[in-house]
Protein backbone atom coordinates (compact mmCIF):
# COMPACT_ATOMS: atom_id res chain seq x y z
CA UNK A 1 0.00 0.00 0.00
CA UNK A 2 1.28 3.49 -1.02
CA UNK A 3 1.49 6.18 1.66
CA UNK A 4 1.37 10.00 0.83
CA UNK A 5 4.66 11.86 2.21
CA UNK A 6 3.17 13.64 5.64
CA UNK A 7 5.45 16.53 4.88
CA UNK A 8 2.57 17.30 2.75
CA UNK A 9 1.04 20.95 3.00
CA UNK A 10 -1.39 21.26 5.11
CA UNK A 11 -4.81 21.84 4.20
CA UNK A 12 -7.44 23.99 5.40
CA UNK A 13 -10.39 23.67 3.44
CA UNK A 14 -13.36 26.39 4.43
CA UNK A 15 -15.91 23.42 4.65
CA UNK A 16 -13.75 23.36 8.38
CA UNK A 17 -15.11 26.45 9.10
CA UNK A 18 -19.03 25.81 8.96
CA UNK A 19 -18.94 21.48 9.82
CA UNK A 20 -19.79 22.22 13.62
CA UNK A 21 -22.86 24.55 12.69
CA UNK A 22 -23.85 21.76 10.30
CA UNK A 23 -23.83 19.63 12.79
CA UNK A 24 -25.68 21.18 15.81
CA UNK A 25 -27.82 22.15 13.05
CA UNK A 26 -28.90 18.41 11.96
CA UNK A 27 -28.77 17.79 15.70
CA UNK A 28 -31.54 20.33 16.31
CA UNK A 29 -33.96 18.68 13.62
CA UNK A 30 -35.62 15.67 15.79
CA UNK A 31 -35.28 12.36 13.47
CA UNK A 32 -35.65 9.76 16.64
CA UNK A 33 -36.74 6.64 15.11
CA UNK A 34 -39.29 4.48 17.57
CA UNK A 35 -38.73 1.53 14.92
CA UNK A 36 -42.83 1.29 15.04
CA UNK A 37 -42.81 3.99 12.13
CA UNK A 38 -44.51 6.08 15.17
CA UNK A 39 -41.06 8.94 15.52
CA UNK A 40 -41.00 12.61 13.68
CA UNK A 41 -39.41 10.88 10.77
CA UNK A 42 -36.78 12.70 9.12
CA UNK A 43 -38.49 14.44 6.03
CA UNK A 44 -37.38 18.21 7.87
CA UNK A 45 -33.83 16.47 7.65
CA UNK A 46 -33.98 15.67 4.36
CA UNK A 47 -35.18 19.15 3.53
CA UNK A 48 -32.72 20.68 5.68
CA UNK A 49 -30.15 18.70 3.92
CA UNK A 50 -31.99 19.59 -0.13
CA UNK A 51 -31.48 22.96 0.90
CA UNK A 52 -27.73 22.88 1.57
CA UNK A 53 -26.87 20.92 -1.66
CA UNK A 54 -29.38 22.86 -3.93
CA UNK A 55 -28.01 25.83 -2.27
CA UNK A 56 -24.07 25.11 -4.41
CA UNK A 57 -26.01 24.24 -7.73
CA UNK A 58 -26.89 20.44 -6.94
CA UNK A 59 -30.43 18.94 -7.91
CA UNK A 60 -31.07 16.87 -5.06
CA UNK A 61 -34.10 14.28 -4.88
CA UNK A 62 -36.07 13.67 -1.92
CA UNK A 63 -37.55 10.24 -1.64
CA UNK A 64 -40.76 9.22 0.59
CA UNK A 65 -41.10 6.27 1.49
CA UNK A 66 -44.09 6.24 3.88
CA UNK A 67 -45.40 9.53 4.94
CA UNK A 68 -42.56 11.59 7.11
CA UNK A 69 -40.00 8.82 6.07
CA UNK A 70 -37.83 11.02 3.61
CA UNK A 71 -34.41 10.39 2.39
CA UNK A 72 -32.19 13.10 -0.05
CA UNK A 73 -29.86 11.92 -2.83
CA UNK A 74 -27.53 13.98 -5.37
CA UNK A 75 -24.98 13.05 -8.22
CA UNK A 76 -21.97 15.37 -8.26
CA UNK A 77 -20.48 14.61 -11.84
CA UNK A 78 -16.66 14.17 -11.73
CA UNK A 79 -14.07 15.32 -14.22
CA UNK A 80 -13.93 11.83 -15.58
CA UNK A 81 -18.13 10.12 -16.16
CA UNK A 82 -16.41 7.00 -17.71
CA UNK A 83 -14.91 5.77 -14.23
CA UNK A 84 -17.49 4.40 -12.19
CA UNK A 85 -18.71 6.63 -9.11
CA UNK A 86 -18.05 6.53 -5.33
CA UNK A 87 -21.37 6.60 -3.03
CA UNK A 88 -21.10 8.37 0.46
CA UNK A 89 -24.01 7.25 2.33
CA UNK A 90 -25.21 8.34 6.16
CA UNK A 91 -28.51 7.79 7.39
CA UNK A 92 -30.41 11.06 9.23
CA UNK A 93 -32.42 9.39 11.88
CA UNK A 94 -31.39 8.91 15.64
CA UNK A 95 -32.29 6.38 18.25
CA UNK A 96 -34.58 7.65 21.09
CA UNK A 97 -33.15 9.55 23.77
CA UNK A 98 -34.25 10.34 27.37
CA UNK A 99 -33.42 14.39 28.16
CA UNK A 100 -33.06 13.71 31.39
CA UNK A 101 -30.68 11.35 31.60
CA UNK A 102 -28.38 13.82 29.72
CA UNK A 103 -25.37 16.62 30.59
CA UNK A 104 -27.10 19.22 27.75
CA UNK A 105 -30.21 18.42 26.09
CA UNK A 106 -29.42 15.77 23.47
CA UNK A 107 -30.97 17.63 20.79
CA UNK A 108 -29.69 21.27 21.65
CA UNK A 109 -26.42 20.78 19.90
CA UNK A 110 -24.62 22.27 22.54
CA UNK A 111 -20.97 23.14 22.32
CA UNK A 112 -18.84 22.61 25.42
CA UNK A 113 -15.82 21.37 26.34
CA UNK A 114 -14.46 21.04 22.85
CA UNK A 115 -17.35 18.95 21.74
CA UNK A 116 -20.66 19.05 19.97
CA UNK A 117 -22.87 16.84 22.15
CA UNK A 118 -26.42 15.67 20.94
CA UNK A 119 -28.16 12.53 19.89
CA UNK A 120 -26.68 11.94 16.49
CA UNK A 121 -23.66 13.42 17.04
CA UNK A 122 -21.39 10.40 16.45
CA UNK A 123 -24.40 7.98 15.24
CA UNK A 124 -24.18 9.39 12.31
CA UNK A 125 -25.22 13.25 12.19
CA UNK A 126 -21.19 14.00 12.24
CA UNK A 127 -20.71 12.09 9.41
CA UNK A 128 -23.41 13.79 7.92
CA UNK A 129 -22.22 17.17 8.18
CA UNK A 130 -18.85 16.34 7.04
CA UNK A 131 -19.73 15.17 3.89
CA UNK A 132 -22.27 18.49 3.61
CA UNK A 133 -19.59 20.35 4.37
CA UNK A 134 -16.99 19.18 2.00
CA UNK A 135 -19.12 19.13 -1.02
CA UNK A 136 -20.36 22.36 -0.06
CA UNK A 137 -16.80 23.49 -0.41
CA UNK A 138 -15.75 22.18 -3.27
CA UNK A 139 -18.31 22.99 -5.37
CA UNK A 140 -18.19 26.64 -3.68
CA UNK A 141 -14.31 26.53 -5.09
CA UNK A 142 -15.24 24.95 -8.57
CA UNK A 143 -13.41 21.40 -7.38
CA UNK A 144 -14.65 19.09 -9.33
CA UNK A 145 -13.86 15.11 -7.58
CA UNK A 146 -12.31 12.89 -10.20
CA UNK A 147 -15.26 10.69 -10.86
CA UNK A 148 -19.19 11.46 -10.51
CA UNK A 149 -20.07 11.24 -6.54
CA UNK A 150 -23.32 9.98 -4.93
CA UNK A 151 -24.56 11.34 -2.20
CA UNK A 152 -27.67 9.76 -0.18
CA UNK A 153 -28.68 10.81 3.02
CA UNK A 154 -30.97 7.91 4.43
CA UNK A 155 -33.94 7.75 6.38
CA UNK A 156 -34.45 4.42 9.11
CA UNK A 157 -31.40 3.13 9.07
CA UNK A 158 -31.83 2.46 13.16
CA UNK A 159 -34.82 0.36 12.73
CA UNK A 160 -32.61 -1.62 9.28
CA UNK A 161 -33.87 1.08 6.35
CA UNK A 162 -36.61 -0.86 5.26
CA UNK A 163 -37.91 2.74 4.71
CA UNK A 164 -34.60 4.30 3.37
CA UNK A 165 -31.47 2.32 1.82
CA UNK A 166 -33.89 -0.92 1.44
CA UNK A 167 -36.56 1.11 -0.18
CA UNK A 168 -34.31 3.00 -2.95
CA UNK A 169 -32.45 -0.06 -4.14
CA UNK A 170 -36.00 -1.89 -4.08
CA UNK A 171 -37.59 0.62 -5.70
CA UNK A 172 -34.97 3.63 -7.29
CA UNK A 173 -31.94 1.46 -8.03
CA UNK A 174 -31.29 3.78 -11.09
CA UNK A 175 -30.09 6.70 -8.69
CA UNK A 176 -27.12 4.44 -7.86
CA UNK A 177 -26.01 3.54 -11.68
CA UNK A 178 -21.97 2.87 -11.92
CA UNK A 179 -21.48 2.64 -7.98
CA UNK A 180 -18.62 0.33 -7.61
CA UNK A 181 -17.76 1.53 -4.09
CA UNK A 182 -19.13 3.13 -1.31
CA UNK A 183 -18.12 4.72 2.18
CA UNK A 184 -20.46 5.26 5.68
CA UNK A 185 -20.17 5.25 8.85
CA UNK A 186 -18.22 3.27 11.81
CA UNK A 187 -15.53 3.70 10.67
CA UNK A 188 -11.75 5.56 10.01
CA UNK A 189 -12.09 6.73 13.89
CA UNK A 190 -8.65 6.76 15.45
CA UNK A 191 -6.78 4.30 18.48
CA UNK A 192 -3.79 5.65 19.90
CA UNK A 193 -1.63 3.05 20.56
CA UNK A 194 1.63 5.03 21.51
CA UNK A 195 3.08 8.35 20.23
CA UNK A 196 4.34 6.74 17.01
CA UNK A 197 1.52 4.98 15.72
CA UNK A 198 -1.95 5.59 15.45
CA UNK A 199 -4.73 3.29 14.03
CA UNK A 200 -7.81 4.51 12.13
CA UNK A 201 -10.35 1.60 12.16
CA UNK A 202 -11.99 0.90 9.09
CA UNK A 203 -14.86 -1.12 8.61
CA UNK A 204 -14.62 -4.25 5.95
CA UNK A 205 -16.80 -6.36 7.07
CA UNK A 206 -20.57 -6.28 9.45
CA UNK A 207 -22.50 -9.31 11.01
CA UNK A 208 -25.58 -10.17 9.89
CA UNK A 209 -28.96 -9.44 11.61
CA UNK A 210 -31.62 -11.98 13.08
CA UNK A 211 -34.21 -9.88 15.26
CA UNK A 212 -36.47 -12.43 16.36
CA UNK A 213 -39.23 -12.94 17.87
CA UNK A 214 -39.54 -15.65 20.63
CA UNK A 215 -42.78 -17.14 21.47
CA UNK A 216 -44.06 -20.24 23.48
CA UNK A 217 -47.70 -21.66 24.29
CA UNK A 218 -48.81 -23.10 27.62
CA UNK A 219 -51.89 -23.73 29.30
CA UNK A 220 -53.79 -20.56 30.82
CA UNK A 221 -55.28 -20.78 34.35
CA UNK A 222 -56.33 -19.20 37.80
CA UNK A 223 -53.02 -17.99 39.49
CA UNK A 224 -53.24 -19.38 42.69
CA UNK A 225 -53.42 -22.93 41.68
CA UNK A 226 -50.65 -25.20 40.74
CA UNK A 227 -49.94 -24.90 36.80
CA UNK A 228 -46.77 -27.21 35.23
CA UNK A 229 -47.33 -25.34 31.57
CA UNK A 230 -46.46 -22.11 32.48
CA UNK A 231 -45.33 -20.15 29.58
CA UNK A 232 -43.75 -17.75 31.42
CA UNK A 233 -41.64 -20.33 33.03
CA UNK A 234 -40.82 -22.37 29.95
CA UNK A 235 -39.96 -18.63 27.77
CA UNK A 236 -37.85 -17.32 30.99
CA UNK A 237 -35.59 -20.84 31.08
CA UNK A 238 -34.99 -20.55 27.37
CA UNK A 239 -34.41 -16.92 27.00
CA UNK A 240 -31.47 -17.26 30.05
CA UNK A 241 -30.40 -20.26 29.13
CA UNK A 242 -29.83 -18.16 25.32
CA UNK A 243 -28.51 -14.95 27.58
CA UNK A 244 -25.79 -17.32 28.90
CA UNK A 245 -24.48 -19.38 26.24
CA UNK A 246 -21.21 -18.75 25.28
CA UNK A 247 -20.91 -18.89 21.10
CA UNK A 248 -17.41 -20.35 19.96
CA UNK A 249 -14.74 -18.30 18.47
CA UNK A 250 -15.13 -17.99 14.60
CA UNK A 251 -12.05 -16.05 13.21
CA UNK A 252 -13.35 -14.48 10.00
CA UNK A 253 -10.97 -13.14 7.42
CA UNK A 254 -11.50 -9.28 8.38
CA UNK A 255 -11.00 -10.46 12.46
CA UNK A 256 -7.99 -12.28 11.12
CA UNK A 257 -6.82 -9.13 9.14
CA UNK A 258 -7.22 -6.76 12.44
CA UNK A 259 -5.77 -9.62 14.60
CA UNK A 260 -2.64 -9.54 12.63
CA UNK A 261 -1.68 -5.76 12.49
CA UNK A 262 -3.01 -5.69 16.61
CA UNK A 263 -0.54 -8.15 16.97
CA UNK A 264 2.21 -5.85 14.70
CA UNK A 265 1.23 -2.77 16.58
CA UNK A 266 1.89 -4.28 20.12
CA UNK A 267 4.55 -6.29 19.43
CA UNK A 268 2.67 -9.76 20.80
CA UNK A 269 0.89 -12.50 19.53
CA UNK A 270 -2.65 -12.17 20.12
CA UNK A 271 -4.81 -15.40 20.56
CA UNK A 272 -8.40 -15.45 19.32
CA UNK A 273 -9.32 -17.96 21.82
CA UNK A 274 -7.95 -16.04 24.97
CA UNK A 275 -10.14 -12.89 23.49
CA UNK A 276 -10.01 -11.02 27.42
CA UNK A 277 -6.04 -10.16 27.08
CA UNK A 278 -6.95 -8.79 23.25
CA UNK A 279 -9.73 -6.31 24.44
CA UNK A 280 -7.82 -4.94 27.37
CA UNK A 281 -5.70 -3.81 25.55
CA UNK A 282 -8.11 -1.85 23.57
CA UNK A 283 -9.79 0.51 25.63
CA UNK A 284 -13.06 2.19 24.87
CA UNK A 285 -13.25 0.64 21.30
CA UNK A 286 -13.31 -2.79 22.86
CA UNK A 287 -17.26 -2.64 23.35
CA UNK A 288 -17.14 -2.65 19.40
CA UNK A 289 -14.68 -4.86 18.85
CA UNK A 290 -15.43 -7.77 21.54
CA UNK A 291 -18.86 -9.19 19.75
CA UNK A 292 -17.03 -9.50 16.53
CA UNK A 293 -14.91 -12.83 17.36
CA UNK A 294 -18.35 -14.65 17.63
CA UNK A 295 -22.21 -14.95 16.45
CA UNK A 296 -24.13 -13.42 19.34
CA UNK A 297 -28.02 -13.36 20.73
CA UNK A 298 -29.31 -11.23 23.52
CA UNK A 299 -32.47 -11.28 24.93
CA UNK A 300 -33.62 -7.33 24.49
CA UNK A 301 -37.59 -7.39 25.28
CA UNK A 302 -40.04 -10.03 27.16
CA UNK A 303 -43.84 -9.80 27.27
CA UNK A 304 -46.73 -11.95 28.74
CA UNK A 305 -49.94 -11.63 31.31
CA UNK A 306 -51.97 -8.95 32.14
CA UNK A 307 -53.42 -9.35 35.20
CA UNK A 308 -51.33 -10.91 38.36
CA UNK A 309 -53.95 -13.65 39.15
CA UNK A 310 -54.19 -14.92 35.77
CA UNK A 311 -51.97 -17.37 34.15
CA UNK A 312 -51.24 -16.45 30.99
CA UNK A 313 -51.90 -18.55 27.67
CA UNK A 314 -48.60 -17.39 26.14
CA UNK A 315 -45.24 -15.46 26.49
CA UNK A 316 -43.63 -13.49 24.16
CA UNK A 317 -39.43 -12.20 24.13
CA UNK A 318 -37.59 -10.45 21.56
CA UNK A 319 -33.79 -11.49 20.84
CA UNK A 320 -31.45 -9.40 18.62
CA UNK A 321 -29.36 -11.57 16.91
CA UNK A 322 -25.94 -11.10 15.11
CA UNK A 323 -23.94 -13.75 12.80
CA UNK A 324 -20.34 -13.47 11.21
CA UNK A 325 -20.05 -13.06 7.60
CA UNK A 326 -20.29 -17.06 6.59
CA UNK A 327 -21.71 -18.11 9.93
CA UNK A 328 -25.31 -17.68 9.16
CA UNK A 329 -26.57 -21.61 9.19
CA UNK A 330 -24.33 -22.62 12.15
CA UNK A 331 -25.90 -19.45 14.51
CA UNK A 332 -29.46 -20.78 13.47
CA UNK A 333 -28.71 -24.17 14.06
CA UNK A 334 -27.61 -23.23 17.05
CA UNK A 335 -30.19 -20.75 18.56
CA UNK A 336 -32.74 -23.69 17.52
CA UNK A 337 -30.72 -26.51 19.72
CA UNK A 338 -30.51 -23.88 22.61
CA UNK A 339 -33.90 -22.82 23.08
CA UNK A 340 -35.57 -25.77 22.25
CA UNK A 341 -38.65 -27.61 20.71
CA UNK A 342 -41.35 -25.86 22.21
CA UNK A 343 -40.24 -22.39 21.41
CA UNK A 344 -41.63 -20.77 18.27
CA UNK A 345 -38.89 -18.95 16.48
CA UNK A 346 -39.62 -16.07 13.73
CA UNK A 347 -37.76 -13.03 12.11
CA UNK A 348 -38.96 -9.43 12.90
CA UNK A 349 -35.93 -8.22 10.63
CA UNK A 350 -33.11 -9.89 8.83
CA UNK A 351 -30.19 -9.16 7.05
CA UNK A 352 -27.47 -10.64 5.63
CA UNK A 353 -23.55 -10.12 6.65
CA UNK A 354 -21.06 -8.49 4.60
CA UNK A 355 -17.51 -8.06 3.81
CA UNK A 356 -14.81 -6.99 1.40
CA UNK A 357 -11.12 -7.09 1.06
CA UNK A 358 -8.79 -4.42 2.59
CA UNK A 359 -7.31 -3.70 -0.45
CA UNK A 360 -7.56 -1.68 -4.10
CA UNK A 361 -7.39 1.80 -5.13
CA UNK A 362 -9.97 3.18 -2.32
CA UNK A 363 -7.97 1.73 0.42
CA UNK A 364 -4.63 3.52 -0.62
CA UNK A 365 -6.83 6.77 -0.81
CA UNK A 366 -7.91 6.27 2.70
CA UNK A 367 -4.49 5.60 3.92
CA UNK A 368 -2.99 8.39 1.98
CA UNK A 369 -5.19 11.25 2.78
CA UNK A 370 -5.38 10.12 6.55
CA UNK A 371 -1.46 10.42 6.40
CA UNK A 372 -1.50 13.81 4.99
CA UNK A 373 -2.96 14.66 8.18
CA UNK A 374 -1.63 12.54 10.70
CA UNK A 375 1.81 11.19 10.27
CA UNK A 376 1.40 8.53 12.82
CA UNK A 377 -1.52 7.13 11.18
CA UNK A 378 -2.02 3.45 9.74
CA UNK A 379 -5.63 2.24 8.47
CA UNK A 380 -6.54 -1.16 9.45
CA UNK A 381 -9.74 -2.94 8.62
CA UNK A 382 -12.10 -4.42 11.10
CA UNK A 383 -15.49 -6.20 11.48
CA UNK A 384 -18.70 -4.32 12.94
CA UNK A 385 -20.68 -5.83 15.42
CA UNK A 386 -23.69 -3.96 14.63
CA UNK A 387 -24.98 -3.35 11.24
CA UNK A 388 -25.41 -0.02 8.74
CA UNK A 389 -26.93 0.68 5.35
CA UNK A 390 -23.99 -1.14 3.52
CA UNK A 391 -26.20 -4.18 3.35
CA UNK A 392 -28.75 -2.98 1.48
CA UNK A 393 -26.35 -1.43 -1.15
CA UNK A 394 -23.89 -4.78 -0.91
CA UNK A 395 -27.07 -6.06 -2.82
CA UNK A 396 -26.20 -3.56 -5.82
CA UNK A 397 -22.94 -5.14 -6.29
CA UNK A 398 -21.12 -2.20 -4.47
CA UNK A 399 -17.88 -2.83 -2.08
CA UNK A 400 -18.73 -0.58 1.00
CA UNK A 401 -16.73 0.55 4.01
CA UNK A 402 -17.25 2.67 6.95
CA UNK A 403 -15.26 5.66 6.61
CA UNK A 404 -15.82 8.54 8.78
CA UNK A 405 -12.92 9.86 9.71
CA UNK A 406 -12.23 10.75 13.36
CA UNK A 407 -9.42 11.71 15.32
CA UNK A 408 -10.17 11.28 18.45
CA UNK A 409 -9.01 11.93 22.50
CA UNK A 410 -7.37 8.90 23.65
CA UNK A 411 -9.57 8.91 26.44
CA UNK A 412 -12.31 9.76 24.96
CA UNK A 413 -15.34 6.62 25.26
CA UNK A 414 -16.02 6.67 21.56
CA UNK A 415 -17.90 3.24 21.55
CA UNK A 416 -19.83 3.92 24.63
CA UNK A 417 -21.51 7.06 22.44
CA UNK A 418 -23.23 5.03 20.16
CA UNK A 419 -26.62 4.79 21.54
CA UNK A 420 -25.03 6.02 24.61
CA UNK A 421 -26.23 8.56 27.01
CA UNK A 422 -24.10 12.47 26.85
CA UNK A 423 -23.17 11.30 22.96
CA UNK A 424 -20.52 13.76 21.47
CA UNK A 425 -18.24 14.64 19.17
CA UNK A 426 -15.07 16.48 19.34
CA UNK A 427 -15.03 20.20 16.92
CA UNK A 428 -11.55 19.33 16.21
CA UNK A 429 -12.73 15.83 15.21
CA UNK A 430 -15.09 17.62 12.87
CA UNK A 431 -12.56 19.38 11.01
CA UNK A 432 -9.91 16.54 10.66
CA UNK A 433 -12.49 14.73 9.03
CA UNK A 434 -13.11 17.55 6.52
CA UNK A 435 -9.57 17.98 6.00
CA UNK A 436 -8.82 13.95 5.46
CA UNK A 437 -12.31 13.28 3.54
CA UNK A 438 -11.37 16.76 0.81
CA UNK A 439 -8.24 14.96 0.42
CA UNK A 440 -9.40 11.41 -0.15
CA UNK A 441 -12.09 12.81 -3.05
CA UNK A 442 -9.04 14.16 -4.53
CA UNK A 443 -7.36 10.54 -4.35
CA UNK A 444 -10.03 8.32 -4.80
Amino acid sequence: MSESNPTQAPRHPRGEDEVAELCRDLIRIDTSNYGNNDGPGERAAAEYVAEKLAEVGLEPQIFESARGRASTVARIEGEDPSRPALLIHGHTDVVPANADDWTHHPFSGEIADGCVWGRGAVDMKDMDAMTLAVVRDRLRSGRRPPRDIVLAFLADEEAGGVYGAHHLVDHHPGLFEGVSEAIGEVGGFSFTVNEQLRLYLVQTAEKGIQWMRLTVDGTAGHGSMVNKDNAITELCDAVARLGRHKFPVRVTKSVRHFLDELSDAFGVELDPEDMDSTLERLGGIAKLIGATFSNTAQPTMLGAGYKVNVIPGQAVAHVDGRFLPGHEEEFSAELDRILGPRIKREFVHRDKAVETDFDGALVEAMQSSLVAEDPIARAVPYTLSGGTDAKSFSELGIRCFGFAPLQLPPDLDFAGMFHGVDERVPVDGLKFGVRVLDRFLDAC
